[in-house]
């Protein structure tokens, strides 16, 4: 399991990977200000468990190769995951695939508000239109 937390410009973000059977699970979790390390132990240690909100979406994931490094390369490695800013595009991928499928969910329940909404009037100004007709 990886964590990686950024800044995306307004808040602080973590988001949790996880490969399993050569499937991306991913989770996102928004801090709002920078957090601290504490914050960041106590979500990792107390709330890990308890976190069932992963992505229903999966990405198909391939694991890397594991190949001898040389010494030499290895900082230069390490200074540009450093430096990499977010999260893997697999990741994103995942994100953005619940991200639709809630917007869709939403969209529906709007669109179902809304004819409910609509029919509510219209039977309402159907009974007052009686009621006009009735001399009331």
């Amino acid at each position: 399991m990886k964590l990686t937390v950024y800044h995306d410009g307004q808040f602080w973000v973590g988001v949790f990977e996880e490969i399993v059977d050569q499937k991306l699970k991913v989770f996102r979790q928004v801090f709002g200000a920078e957090p601290k390390d504490e914050e960041i132990l106590e979500l990792i240690n107390k709330k890990m468990l308890a976190l069932t909100d992963w992505s229903s979406q999966f990405v198909e994931a391939k694991e890397p190769v594991q190949r001898k490094i040389n010494p030499k390369r290895l900082p230069r490695e390490v200074n540009r995951a450093m430096k990499e800013v977010g999260i893997s595009t697999k990741a994103q991928q995942a994100l953005q695939l619940e991200r639709e499928k809630n917007k869709t969910e939403r969209k529906a329940i709007s669109r179902q508000q809304k004819e409910e909404l609509a029919e509510k009037k219209r039977l309402l100004k159907k009974e007052k239109a009686k009621q006009r007709h009735r001399g009331k």
